[in-house]
């Protein structure tokens, strides 16, 4: 495992932003950075962190960890629906397919949990049993099972402020944000997809509580975007001790980052004013997180690499793009 010291030696040369001015106008996500040839969209994962749908500060080798994690996946679950991803000529970069997004987040929740203010749970425990325009059963506890995974949609940071806005199915088609046939197709891809998701981590000691799928249309087909089941996107349990923590009413062992939300929700802090400083602490246990789902996972060892890494990636783009 990487040693505390390299993390924080990293720290002054993280991957903040990359600019390279051959490829032309940069567009910026909150945590990618990407640029458009053609019919290609090349995109960048830095080492940017977000929660709340807020920049908190940047965790030394986390784009590396998302993009490597994201094609991982995107190998495997291709033929349950079509991906974006062409290729990966550097760590931190994915050549994709130029998609035109669909403006719908398909969250699918396998459990009833969470600290956000789009969580089942903050809704459930206000009360409200109809959340999503989902049925809820009377007597559920925090981080338990549901009978079956749920899918509660919200709009791509369309919401008040830019948050993400929580919609329900009929209100997506009432509204004509994506008309019914292409909701149920995505509808019907998200669970399978994250049924082999969760198969798949149960076979590697983790559990997948809950992940967020987007996806765009490329030559009118839907096609899967962004990433997939990374700790961003994700939330990871630790499928041993699970059970035992949940008969007992304590949290799970999470491997993900609400790691990061539950430190900043103690501090009293949800996505409004201005958010507390990342402590180094928290930076340099956020990073050995993401370092270790991503081997426990893949079965792969992370390589650590040497920063700064800016021309690196610009290397590996322009060589690729010749």
């Amino acid at each position: 495992m990487i040693q505390s010291q390299s993390i924080l030696k990293s720290l002054p040369h993280v991957l903040k932003t990359v600019d390279i001015p051959a490829l032309g106008k940069k567009i910026q996500g909150k945590v990618r950075d990407f640029y458009i040839k053609g019919d290609k969209r090349i995109l960048v994962t830095t080492d940017r962190q977000s929660a709340f749908d807020v920049i908190l500060g940047c965790i030394p080798y986390k784009g590396s960890v998302l993009n490597l994690l994201s094609a991982f996946w995107f190998e495997k679950t291709e033929h349950i629906v079509p991906n974006h991803m062409i290729a990966s000529p550097d760590s931190n970069v994915l050549i994709g397919k130029n998609c035109d997004p669909i403006p719908v987040e398909m969250v699918v929740r396998g459990y009833i949990s969470g600290v956000t203010n789009t969580s089942i749970w903050g809704s459930y425990q206000k009360g409200e049993r109809i959340i999503y325009g989902l049925s809820f059963p009377e007597g559920l506890k925090k981080n338990q099972k549901l009978s079956t995974p749920v899918i509660t949609p919200t709009t791509h940071g369309g919401g008040k402020g830019g948050h993400d806005e929580r919609l329900t199915k009929e209100q997506i088609i009432e509204r004509k944000i994506v008309d019914k046939k292409l909701y149920e197709q995505m509808e019907k891809a998200a669970l399978a997809l994250f049924d082999f998701g969760s198969k798949l981590c149960n076979k590697r000691g983790l559990i997948l509580v809950d992940t967020k799928y987007e996806f765009g249309l490329y030559k009118g087909k839907l096609t899967l975007i962004d990433e997939i089941h990374t700790p961003d996107s994700s939330r990871f349990w630790i499928g041993k001790t699970y059970l035992s923590r949940f008969k007992k009413g304590l949290e799970p062992e999470n491997f993900d980052k609400e790691f990061l939300r539950l430190w900043y929700a103690k501090r009293g802090y949800k996505g409004d004013g201005k958010p507390p400083e990342m402590a180094k602490q928290l930076i340099v246990d956020l990073a050995k997180r993401y370092i270790a789902v991503y081997e426990k996972i893949t079965g792969k060892k992370f390589k650590v690499y040497k920063y700064p890494i800016e021309e690196r990636i610009e290397k590996a783009i322009l060589s690729y793009e010749k």
